[in-house]
């Protein structure tokens, strides 16, 4: 039987996608992360399916219950918050799971940090202000970062920094990007995107520090800096050219020659 991974979002139950609430309803065994995840999620699971809470349990005793799980005819299904290709350890399951001749798929999420740009109603890509966005992390008690991923080095692009598993570390983190980004550069943090107890704090690289520390976050959140974060009366930034006026819009795009298509296709039935 195939092992899915599957992304269950950010945490609401309403935000799987049509795939996922297949895959949960017609899997026998369900392995979810405690830790991230809204418990109104595994209502989407059947009545059938045994239900593994992951957090207290290592990589090897989550890979055990997959290949047990599959090689028992069952069909199961990994819960992976947000997004299977962030920070879900899809890497080293997948490369046991081929060890043990156990076959997979991979069914994406909504990732965690576009919920967050969501909550807030910001676009991490503004014209003229910031075009790329770095989904990172930092390394403290974890797996050392790659050579060339200094933080410092991302922020002096302009993008907007996506911070994910970083949360204890943000006084240390806005002091290390001040010097780059400036104190006054915008910070958005956003605990639990989606889910019934998401905090939203807003702040600056000076600030976000003490605000973080006073509402005690320890966990899920992720933290964006950039000036692409600032607040609507404060946004600076361009239009973009895709939609602009004065774009010469003479070629035909995809759609229209697809809907031209459609209306050739028409006109020879009704002849």
């Amino acid at each position: 039987m195939t092992v899915h991974f599957v992304g269950a979002g950010p945490g609401a139950a309403d935000l799987l996608t049509v795939r996922a609430i297949r895959l949960l309803a017609s899997a026998d065994v369900v392995l979810y992360p405690g830790t991230y995840l809204d418990p109104d999620v595994l209502a989407h699971c059947g009545p059938q399916a045994t239900l593994v809470d992951t957090q207290a349990l290592d990589l090897d005793q989550i890979t055990a219950h997959l290949v047990d799980g599959s090689r028992a005819g069952q069909e199961v299904v990994r819960l992976t918050s947000g997004d299977p290709s962030l920070y879900s350890a899809l890497h080293e399951q997948t490369k046991r799971l081929d060890a043990a001749g156990v076959s997979w798929q991979v069914t994406p999420g909504v990732p965690a940090y576009a919920a967050a740009a969501a909550r807030i109603g910001n676009e991490l890509t503004v014209p003229l202000v910031a075009q790329s966005v770095v989904l990172t992390r930092t390394q403290a008690r974890s797996t050392p970062m790659g050579a060339g991923e200094s933080l410092t080095d991302f922020a002096a692009t302009g993008a907007t920094l996506v911070l994910h598993l970083a949360i204890t570390r943000t006084r240390a983190l806005m002091e290390e990007l001040e010097p780059v980004v400036g104190g006054d550069c915008p910070v958005v943090v956003v605990y639990r995107a989606s889910q019934p107890g998401e905090l939203v704090l807003r702040g600056t690289v000076d600030t976000i520090a003490a605000r973080v520390e006073e509402a005690g976050l320890r966990q899920a959140a992720v933290v964006l800096v950039g000036r692409a974060l600032a607040e609507s009366g404060e946004r600076a930034g361009g239009e973009s050219y895709l939609y602009s006026s004065e774009r010469d819009r003479r070629v035909k795009g995809l759609g229209e020659q697809a809907a031209g298509a459609v209306q050739a296709g028409h006109t020879r039935m009704d002849e």
